[in-house]
C-alpha cells in the first residue's frame, strides 16, 4: 500500500490514501523555521549588545562643577548583560552554521545543539533579570538604602538600557522557541 503526501499551504502534509487525512509536519518547514529563528537570535543579541555597549552619557553638575559619566562597564550586572549577549550572538552564529551542516539530521549533534540552546537561553534570561534590576534601581532608586534615582539625570543612558533589555528579552524568547522547535524536531526524527 503506497501513500502519497500532498503539501498544504500551512506547511503541513496530508496523507492522501487515508480517509482521516492525518497532517504531518513538513521537514522543510521545520528546518526553515529553525534557520529563521537562529538568524533572528543572531540579530537580536547583536543589537542588544551594541546598543548597551555604546551607551554613554556625561552630565555636568553645576553646583560642584564636576562632570559625571554613566557607562555600561560601571555596573557588574550590565557588564554581565553585555557579555552574555555577545556570547549568545557568537553561539547563535556558530549554531546557524552547524544546523545548516546538520541537514542530514544526526542525533548527536542535534542533541548537543539543544543542550547549548537551553544553556544560552538560561544565561540570557539571567542577564536580562540582572540588567532589569539595575534599570529599576536607576528609575526608582531605593529610599531604604539612600540610593537616589539616576535616570532623572541620565535619561539617554537609561533609555538605551531599557531598549537593550527589551531587545535581549526578545532574543531570550527566540532562543526558547528555538530550543522547543529543535526538541520537537529531534523527537520527530526518533519516531
Amino acid at each position: 500500500m503506497q501513500s502519497e503526501f500532498k503539501a498544504n499551504i500551512d506547511g503541513t502534509q496530508a496523507m492522501g490514501n487515508r480517509s482521516s487525512d492525518v497532517k504531518v509536519a513538513n521537514p522543510r518547514t521545520i528546518r526553515s523555521g529553525d534557520f529563521l529563528l537562529r538568524i533572528a537570535a543572531v540579530v537580536t543579541t547583536l543589537v542588544a549588545a551594541i546598543v548597551m555597549g555604546v551607551a554613554k552619557e556625561t552630565k555636568l553638575i553645576p553646583l560642584l562643577g564636576l562632570s559625571v559619566t554613566a557607562k555600561w562597564h560601571y555596573s557588574s550586572a550590565i557588564v554581565f548583560f553585555v557579555v552574555v549577549n555577545s556570547i549568545a550572538c557568537a553561539y547563535a552564529a556558530i549554531s546557524l552554521v552547524l544546523s545548516i551542516a546538520n541537514r542530514t539530521a544526526t542525533g548527536g549533534l542535534a542533541l548537543c545543539l539543544i543542550i547549548f540552546d537551553l544553556t544560552v537561553t538560561a544565561l540570557l534570561f539571567s542577564a536580562v533579570g540582572a540588567a532589569s534590576t539595575i534599570g529599576v534601581l536607576g528609575y526608582n532608586g531605593n529610599s531604604h538604602l539612600n540610593w537616589n534615582k539616576v535616570c532623572t539625570g541620565f535619561d539617554k543612558f537609561c533609555h538605551q538600557l531599557t531598549a537593550s533589555i527589551v531587545i535581549s528579552l526578545v532574543g531570550s524568547v527566540i532562543f526558547l522557541l528555538m530550543t522547543i522547535l529543535s526538541t520537537m524536531n529531534l523527537h520527530r526524527r526518533s519516531n
